[in-house]
């Protein structure tokens, strides 16, 4: 794990699970970051924290900005639901892009997850790789856009999310 990896690891570890519980939901927030390299087989190492929370088998899909994205497979079903109950042309563009590219993944004894020829070209992903906690979900990305997005200064798009929440 790189540098960042490990500190990023190290304070989500010092993070209490109470307080990575939701209110009302009672299932733990996914947070922080953790860096991998896929491995020969293009096995990617799943985060044990993060692992606790999938559950044993979780869905992967294409997301948003060229990334990946992991759901339990609760929220995935919750997610299916809502887009039934959706304007049929609206969710039919987002089903087109989810569902046939969506796989099921259960780690492995040491915990790395499978993922197809189509999802890793998707997110671009040959070696470095960074799983990040989204809170009800995680995002897969290419190490190396990831850092980009990161130190593009994406600080007005946080402060604008804090204001939107009336977060002082």
């Amino acid at each position: 794990m790189g540098k960042s990896g490990e500190l990023n690891a190290e304070i989500a570890a010092k993070v209490p699970r109470s307080a990575q519980k939701r209110a009302g939901g009672g299932e733990g927030m996914l947070i922080g970051r953790y860096d991998y390299a896929l491995d020969a087989k293009n096995r990617l190492n799943f985060p044990a924290r993060f692992r606790a929370e999938m559950g044993e088998t979780f869905v992967v899909t294409c997301w948003l900005d060229g990334c990946l994205v992991a759901f339990p497979a609760s929220k995935w079903e919750d997610m299916a639901a809502q887009l039934e109950n959706c304007n049929l042309a609206d969710a039919r563009a987002v089903q087109h892009k989810l569902f046939p590219n969506a796989i099921e993944v259960t780690p492995d004894k040491q915990g790395r997850i499978q993922l197809t020829p189509r999802l890793l070209a998707h997110a671009g992903l040959e070696k470095d790789v960074t799983v990040v906690g989204m809170g009800r979900y995680a995002e897969i990305w290419n190490t190396a856009v990831w850092d980009e997005r990161e130190s593009a200064g994406e600080d007005g798009a946080l402060e604008q999310a804090i204001r939107l929440m009336n977060i002082r």
